[in-house]
C-alpha cells in the first residue's frame, strides 16, 4: 500500500468488493453493501463492526439508513429490496416486484416510503408499513442506475443509462422535467440540502449541477479521468464529493465549480461515497475491497515523514510488545514504537541488504542477518553493535534466537545453518544436510528442535542436542521460504514458492493441511499469539488469515503495493495486533477482530517511504506540541535538542508550524501549520515566515544555545524556509 494522501484516515480491508455505503443520520455508524451479498454496519468512532446481515445472494448495490436510523434498506442484483431492523439485524420485509437488478434505494424524508430503481427501466415506490409497491414510475428508455428524494420528499430525481436525468412528482408519479445534456450513462444523482439544485454524475467523466426549478445547467465539473460513479452534497450544500473509475475522490466548490481537493488511495473503481452529517468526513467504498474515511476539511492532514527508503524484508515484535523491528534493502534496521508508529532508533552497519532480524527472549538484544554474509548482534537500548559474527561464505537469509536466549541460529545461501553463543559470539556448531541454500530457520518453543527450509524444496527437523537431522519433509514442489512452530510446538507451518502453506504434525512429520489461495510465492507465515490463526504473506501482494483448525481462509488484505516480506503478531492474549512489512518500504500495524466466526481487519497506523500515517499527529494552532508530535518532528530534523525547545511558547510553535508549512504545505498531506498561515496569500505567508524566523533567531540568542549539532540543524531549517 502506498503512503496515504491528503486527509485520509485509516481504512478497513473488508475482503469483499464494496458497492454501496451510507452514514447513519447521527454520523455514529456507516453501512456498506458488499459484493458477496452482505450488509455490514461499522462504528465510525472505533471501526468496530456492529452488525452483519446476510440474505442477498448477489452484490448489494444500494444501502441507506432510514431517517430515524432504526432501519436499513438494501437493494441487490438478485432483483430484491430488503428492509432490515438495525438493532437486531432481522430482515423485516423482502420486496420482490422488480424483474431485473436493483441498483439504488432511497428512504423518503418522512421515513414511510422507499424508492428503488432497476435495470428493468422502472422506479418503484414501496409502502414501508406493508411492504407493498403502490406506484411504478416508467419513462426511462434504459436501466435506471440511481434515485434520490428531494429534502421535502415531494420530488424524486433519477439517472439512467439512456443519458438522461428525470424529475418526478411523487404524489402523481408524473415526470415533470428531463435533463438531457450528458453524453453517456448517468450513474449518480443527488439533491442539494436546500432542494434547489440537482447534481448528476456520468460515465462521460463530468458532473453537472442543475437548477431544480428551471432545469438549467449551472456548472459542468470536469477533472476526473474516467467515468464518475457517484456524487453527494456536503451537509451545508456548499460542496459536492465525487468518485470515479480513475480511483480518486474529488471535492468541488458548488458556487465556483472548482475542484478543491483530489484524494487518492483506492486501487480500483470507487463505487460509492457518503458525507457524514456531523464532522466533514467522507466515506468511500471500492472494488479494491476497502472502505476509506477522508477528512476533507482544509489542513486536515495526518502525515509526518518517516520510513525505510527501500523495501522491507522482515518485521518482528519485541517480547514485551512495545517495539517493532524492521529490516530493509536500505541496509538498516529500524525500531518503531508500537502505539504511535514513531521510529525510535535506526541501526546501521551492514553493507548489504538486511534480510532477517530476531529479538532475544528478554528483548534487550536484536540479531540481524545480511547479504553481506555477516550476523550482527545489537543492544536495543543503545543501538550499538556488540558482535559481528563471520563464517558464512554467502548471504545470510534467516536468523533466530533460541528460547533461552543463549544461542543464535543463522541460515545461509551456503547451504549451512550455524549456531552461535549469543553472549560471546563464538561459533558452536554447523548443521549440514540441505542440497541448496537454506532460506529459513526456526526453534521449537522448548528449544529441543530446529526446523529449516531450503531451496532444495525440503523442510528438515534437527535435534539441537545431537546436532542431527531427525526428519525430512518433502511435499513442497518449490523453494521453502519460511518455517515456524505453533505456540504449542506440536505443529509446524511452512511457506513455499509453490503458492501453498503446509501444516505439519511435528511428532509424525505428516502433512495435516494444505492452505491454497495465493496466486504467487508465499514468503512469510506467522502464528497468532493463541495459535488459532495463521497469517501468510505473498508475492501476489496480499496477506491472508487462515483458521488453523479448519484450514479455511478468514480474511484477505489486498492493498499492498509490493510483495509482503514480513509478518509479526504482537505478544498479547487480549487482542490480535499484526505488523506487516512490504517490498515498497511500508511497515503497517493492523488489528484483527474475530467476531461470530468471522475476521475483520483494520489499519492502526502505517509508516511508508515518505509518510507515517497516524491520527492526531498535526500541530494545532499555537498550543504547543504533544510527546508524539515531538518524537515525529525530531525525525524530520526540524526540532532538535536542547529539550527546552519543546516548552510551550507560542512564538516558537508558530515559527515551527510556519517552517513546516513552507517545507510541505497542508495540501501536500504533511503537517498543519497555524490557521493564519493556511489562509494567507503566498507573499503574505513568506513575509510572516521571515518575521517569525527573525524572532526565532533572537530567541535562540537569548537562550544561548551553543550546541554545535543544534546550530547546524537550525541553520539548515532557516535556509530551507528562505529558499
Amino acid at each position: 500500500m502506498t503512503g496515504v494522501q491528503f486527509g485520509e484516515l485509516p481504512y478497513l480491508a473488508i475482503g469483499s468488493g464494496v458497492w454501496s455505503c451510507a452514514f447513519s443520520p447521527d454520523g455514529s455508524s456507516f453501512v456498506v453493501g458488499l459484493n458477496n451479498g452482505g450488509v455490514h454496519v461499522y462504528s465510525t468512532s472505533d471501526w468496530e463492526i456492529t452488525q452483519t446481515m446476510y440474505a442477498h445472494y448477489r452484490e448489494v448495490r444500494g444501502v441507506v439508513f432510514s431517517p430515524d436510523g432504526t432501519l436499513i434498506c438494501s437493494g441487490s442484483c438478485d432483483n430484491t429490496v430488503r428492509i432490515w431492523v438495525m438493532e437486531s439485524g432481522i430482515c423485516q420485509h423482502t420486496l420482490v416486484d422488480h424483474t431485473d437488478m436493483v441498483h439504488c434505494v432511497a428512504f423518503s424524508p418522512q421515513g414511510h416510503q422507499v424508492a428503488s430503481c432497476s435495470s428493468d427501466k422502472t422506479i418503484r415506490l414501496w409502502d414501508l408499513a406493508t411492504g407493498n409497491c403502490h406506484q411504478i414510475l416508467a419513462g426511462h428508455e434504459d436501466a435506471v442506475d440511481c434515485v434520490v428524494y428531494s429534502p421535502k420528499g415531494d420530488w424524486l430525481a433519477s439517472g439512467s443509462d439512456d443519458f438522461t436525468v428525470r424529475l418526478w412528482d411523487v404524489a402523481t408519479g408524473e415526470c415533470t422535467q428531463i435533463f438531457d445534456s450528458h453524453s453517456d450513462e448517468v450513474w449518480g444523482i443527488a439533491f442539494s440540502p436546500q432542494g434547489d439544485q440537482v447534481a448528476s454524475a456520468s460515465k462521460d467523466k463530468t458532473i453537472r449541477l442543475w437548477d431544480a426549478d428551471s432545469g438549467d445547467c449551472c456548472h459542468i465539473l470536469e477533472g476526473h479521468n474516467a467515468g464518475v460513479g457517484s456524487i453527494v452534497y456536503s451537509p451545508k450544500g456548499d460542496q459536492v464529493a465525487s468518485t470515479s473509475q480513475d480511483g480518486t475522490v474529488r471535492v468541488w466548490d458548488v458556487q465556483s465549480g472548482t475542484c478543491r481537493h483530489t484524494m487518492s488511495g483506492h486501487t480500483s473503481n470507487i463505487f460509492c461515497i457518503a458525507y457524514s452529517p456531523k464532522n466533514g468526513t467522507v466515506v468511500s467504498g471500492s472494488q479494491d475491497a476497502t472502505v476509506r474515511l477522508w477528512d476533507v476539511s482544509v489542513g486536515g492532514s495526518r502525515h509526518i515523514s518517516s520510513g525505510h527508503s527501500q523495501g522491507v524484508y522482515q518485521v518482528k515484535c519485541s517480547p514485551n510488545g512495545k517495539l517493532i523491528a524492521s529490516c530493509s534493502v536500505d541496509q538498516t534496521i529500524r525500531l518503531w514504537d508500537v502505539e504511535t508508529g514513531a521510529c525510535v532508533r535506526t541501526l546501521s552497519g551492514h553493507s548489504d541488504t538486511v534480510s532477517s532480524i530476531a529479538f532475544s527472549t528478554q528483548g534487550d538484544r536484536i540479531g540481524s542477518g545480511s547479504a553481506d554474509k555477516t550476523v550482527r548482534l545489537w543492544d536495543v537500548e543503545t543501538g550499538t553493535c556488540q558482535h559481528i559474527l563471520t563464517g558464512h561464505t554467502s548471504a545470510v537469509w534467516s536468523i533466530i534466537y533460541s528460547p533461552l536466549g543463549d544461542q543464535v541460529a543463522s541460515a545461509s545461501e551456503d547451504t549451512t545453518v550455524r549456531l552461535w553463543n549469543s553472549t560471546t559470539g563464538e561459533h558452536c556448531g554447523t548443521l549440514n544436510g540441505h542440497m541448496n541454500g537454506v532460506n529459513c530457520v526456526a526453534y521449537s518453543w522448548d528449544g529441543s528442535l530446529i526446523a529449516t527450509g531450503g531451496a532444495d524444496f525440503t523442510v528438515k527437523l534437527w535435534d539441537t542436542g545431537a546436532m542431527a537431522c531427525t526428519n525430512t519433509l518433502n511435499d513442497h514442489c518449490n523453494w521453502v521460504n519460511d518455517v515456524i512452530f505453533s505456540p504449542g510446538g506440536n505443529q509446524l507451518a511452512s511457506a513455499s514458492g509453490d503458492n501453498t502453506v503446509r501444516l505439519w504434525t511435528v511428532a509424525t512429520g505428516e502433512c495435516s493441511l494444505v492452505l491454497t489461495g495465493h496466486d504467487a510465492a508465499i514468503t512469510r507465515v506467522a502464528y497468532s499469539y493463541k495459535g488459532d490463526l495463521l497469517a501468510s504473506g505473498s508475492d501476489d501482494k496480499t496477506l491472508r488469515l487462515w483458521d488453523v483448525a479448519s484450514g479455511q481462509c478468514q480474511a484477505v488484505i489486498r492493498n499492498f503495493q509490493g510483495y509482503v516480506r514480513g509478518i509479526a503478531w504482537t505478544p498479547s492474549p487480549d487482542a490480535n495486533f499484526m505488523i506487516t512489512g512490504c517490498q515498497d518500504g511500508s511497515v503497517l500495524k493492523w488489528q484483527v477482530i474475530e467476531e461470530d466466526g468471522q475476521c475483520h481487519v483494520r489499519l492502526c497506523w502505517g509508516a511508508t517511504n515518505g509518510s507515517l500515517t497516524v491520527t492526531g499527529a498535526s500541530i494545532q494552532g499555537v498550543r504547543g506540541l504533544t510527546s508524539l508530535n515531538k518524537q515525529l518532528l525530531k525525525q524530520r530534523d526540524v526540532i532538535g535538542e536542547p529539550e527546552n525547545l519543546f516548552r510551550e511558547a507560542s512564538k516558537k510553535v508558530i515559527t515551527m508550524a510556519c517552517v513546516l508549512s513552507k517545507m510541505k504545505g497542508p495540501a501536500d498531506g504533511m503537517v498543519q501549520g497555524s490557521p493564519s498561515m493556511a489562509n494567507s496569500s503566498d507573499e503574505q505567508a513568506q513575509q510572516q515566515v521571515e518575521q517569525q524566523v527573525e524572532q526565532q533567531e533572537e530567541w535562540q540568542d537569548e537562550q544561548q544555545v551553543n550546541s554545535k549539532p543544534h546550530r547546524r540543524r537550525y541553520r539548515r531549517m532557516v535556509r530551507r524556509v528562505r529558499r
